[in-house]
């Protein structure tokens, strides 16, 4: 199971009939989480104690990373003034970009694969 968690997503997107019904209910969901409203991509509130995140965190650009820790920085200043950000400061919802997701799914990939090569038996062919 990928430390991103279960998705459905592919499959929400297949049927148009899903999707309709649950995007209306994926947007209020990203509004009630709120982390949005203190600067935050959803990418920005992974768990990082976990190894594949770890090193994806790793891979970013730096300007990624600058960004990233300005986002953590500004939400932990919210935070402590236990007040979100104005409204215009609230990251919109086509900014909310999966940045983070398909570093870890590339290192998870790697990581299944590096535990299939690591666990390969090799084998003598008989010959004729």
């Amino acid at each position: 199971m990928s430390v991103l968690g279960p998705s459905f997503a592919k499959q929400v997107k297949a049927s148009r009939t899903l999707y309709n019904m649950l995007k209306p209910v994926s947007d209020a969901y990203a509004h009630i989480a709120g982390y949005r409203q203190y600067g935050l991509k959803y990418d920005d509130i992974l768990i990082e104690e976990n190894k594949p995140v770890q090193k994806a965190l790793s891979r970013l650009t730096e300007r990624e990373s600058y960004d990233r820790a300005f986002r953590l920085r500004l939400a932990s200043m919210c935070s402590i003034a236990h007040a979100p950000l104005p409204q215009k400061d609230w990251v919109p919802k086509e900014a909310d970009t999966r940045y983070l997701k398909p570093i870890v799914e590339s290192i998870e990939k790697e990581l299944d694969e590096r535990a299939y090569w690591d666990t390969v038996v090799p084998t003598k062919k008989a010959h004729h």
